[in-house]
């Protein structure tokens, strides 16, 4: 009889040499009551082997795992979907802005009624005139608000709270992406509040919030700044 317990460490028996060892020898298991009581498995009658509580347990805990793991995979499918069909909304929402005013407005309202967020803000660096209802930001400011070079955070940044204005004690967690807008280009800033902490963070995605940065910056270059 083929010893499966003490063997050196360096020996031990693969996986594919039990199963090959098993096919060859089919009332090994059977054959042997301890072990039968071991893995948890009854004999019944002749080539059948009926499995016991213990075995059965084993098999109803994995079910409830793969079971989570499907509901969990479920449930994020559904989520990304309605954030895409929520984004899409948004895209045809910023199109229809009428002047940069109207477009920063809009970027608020959808951050607020589309994606129930606390605020969304649009931003732009520089000494020259700055677009009516964007924030007002001093050369190299956003790379202290993002990060140098750094193109999109998420995840919460006290030194962007300013953005936000009276709003800003609500803030918990922040989605932030550069833009680049008109030419010569100007550095701008789309940014996102959440009164969640779990609303944006570090682990999540940034494109969808980037594909909106490249929507805002497209539909801003409609018109000049006055």
């Amino acid at each position: 009889m083929m010893d499966l317990g003490a063997k050196p460490k360096d020996q031990e028996l693969a996986a594919d040499a039990v199963r090959q060892f098993l096919c060859e020898n089919p009332d090994f298991i059977s054959a042997d009551p301890a072990l039968m009581t071991e893995l948890g498995l009854k004999p019944q009658a002749a080539n059948v082997v009926e499995f016991g509580p213990a075995a059965l347990a084993r098999v109803h805990e994995a079910h409830k795992r793969e079971s989570k793991a499907r509901k969990y995979l479920e449930a994020t499918a559904r989520a990304n979907f309605a954030a895409q069909a929520q984004t899409h909304g948004a895209v045809v929402d910023l199109l229809d802005s009428r002047n940069h005013a109207d477009l920063a407005r809009r970027v608020d309202d959808l951050a607020q009624l589309r994606f129930g967020l606390a605020a969304g803000v649009v931003a732009l660096e520089g000494p020259d005139r700055t677009p009516a209802g964007w924030r007002v930001l001093a050369e190299g400011q956003i790379d202290q608000v993002i990060g140098h070079q750094q193109v999109a955070l998420m995840g919460f940044q006290p030194t962007a709270l300013p953005l936000f204005g009276p709003r800003a004690g609500d803030i918990k967690s922040i989605a932030m992406v550069r833009m680049a807008v008109w030419e010569p280009a100007r550095t701008g800033l789309l940014a996102f509040g959440s009164a969640d902490p779990q609303g944006f963070t570090e682990d999540m995605g940034a494109e969808l919030v980037a594909f909106l940065a490249r929507v805002v910056e497209r539909t801003a270059e409609r018109w000049p700044v006055l």
